[in-house]
């Protein structure tokens, strides 16, 4: 099978999962979830893991500092065989190993506890100097959201990473133009990002998010420097409904919207097969 259609019957899966995952809760965070999509079915498919050892010292790293996307990440760890599928079902519940943001105590796969916005990076960075002192071969991942961006410890990192030639990190930048309380360009303009990484000292590049081909090539353009992948994605990607809806950040269902959730799954599925 082509690479790139594996990849995007990944992506469908993930998307499936997800907003079967949601639906049986009831509520959730949709929207930035929906828009790392592929970049979490290249990742998990080109990344070193072992899902029969979470914590094996050879693995490549994810730090998923937009926490509230965990969904997606829960969905795309369970379909990689970290844990059973069923779990996901467990989702927020009191005692699951499915917290609402990730928990590295908790979690099979999950590398690093996230949700306090802004501190992933650090975090990512931080592990990818150790890796690169200890003269490992392995990589660092990190996905950030654009609002998470306001953060300015997002950018302490970034410099510093630059700074000390990490390259062996990739930092993912999910532009999806909106964050909690409204767009990014009412609330806080992102400006130009690619101008802004690569006035830091980052390898740099745009990509369309929903594109599993692009994201690939792109993770190829990583030379002597640290990395940054700028998302161009919507948020609630791959649900017509969901990107047009205004207050997509976290979603409390009514029941026409879960009808609609239950023809995109259906829609889904039959796609996925």
């Amino acid at each position: 099978m082509d690479k790139y259609i594996e990849m995007e019957k990944f992506a469908l899966n993930i998307r499936k999962e997800t907003l079967k995952m949601l639906l049986n809760r009831g509520f959730g965070h949709l929207g930035g979830a929906m828009s790392i999509v592929e970049t979490l079915a290249v990742l998990y498919t080109k990344m070193k893991v072992d899902p029969k050892n979470p914590k094996c010292a050879d693995r490549d790293y994810l730090v998923l500092s937009k926490g509230h996307a965990g969904p997606a990440l829960y969905s795309t760890l369970a379909l990689k065989g970290f844990f059973d599928l069923e779990v996901l079902n467990t989702l927020n519940n009191n005692g699951t190993i499915l917290p609402s943001h990730p928990d590295r105590n908790l979690t099979p796969g999950v590398d690093m506890t996230t949700g306090s916005l802004g501190q992933g990076v650090s975090s990512a960075v931080g592990i990818a100097l150790g890796l690169l002192r200890d003269k490992s071969p392995r990589k660092v991942y990190s996905i950030v959201g654009d609002g998470e961006l306001n953060e300015g410890q997002c950018w302490e990192a970034v410099q510093f990473a630059a700074h000390n030639k990490l390259n062996n990190f990739v930092l993912f930048a999910d532009n999806n133009k909106k964050q909690l309380d409204g767009t990014t360009d009412e609330i806080c303009r992102t400006f130009d990002l690619v101008k802004k990484f690569e006035s830091f000292g980052f390898d740099t590049v745009r990509v369309n998010g929903a594109s599993v081909e692009e994201i690939d090539k792109a993770l190829e353009k990583q030379k002597d420097m640290p990395l940054c992948i700028v998302l161009d994605t919507v948020k609630g990607q791959g649900v017509k409904y969901f990107e047009e809806l205004k207050a997509n950040h976290h979603i409390r269902f009514n029941d026409e919207q879960k009808e609609i959730l239950k023809k995109e799954i259906a829609k889904l599925e039959e796609e996925a097969e």
